[in-house]
């Protein structure tokens, strides 16, 4: 569960920056990278490596 929590903030933080400089898709893209913030923080706390 751990190495999908990982992939999918990795994921949501790749699809922020391609919408984020190429659509200027506005709320959307905001609310995406702060969703795979959330995620990498609660991998953080319970004690798993980011890398």
């Amino acid at each position: 569960m751990g190495n999908l929590l990982y992939v999918v903030a990795v994921l949501l933080i790749i699809g922020w920056a391609v919408g984020f400089f190429a659509f200027h898709a506005g709320w959307l893209i905001h609310a995406l990278l702060v969703i795979a913030v959330i995620a990498i923080l609660l991998r953080l706390i319970s004690g798993g490596k980011v890398a």
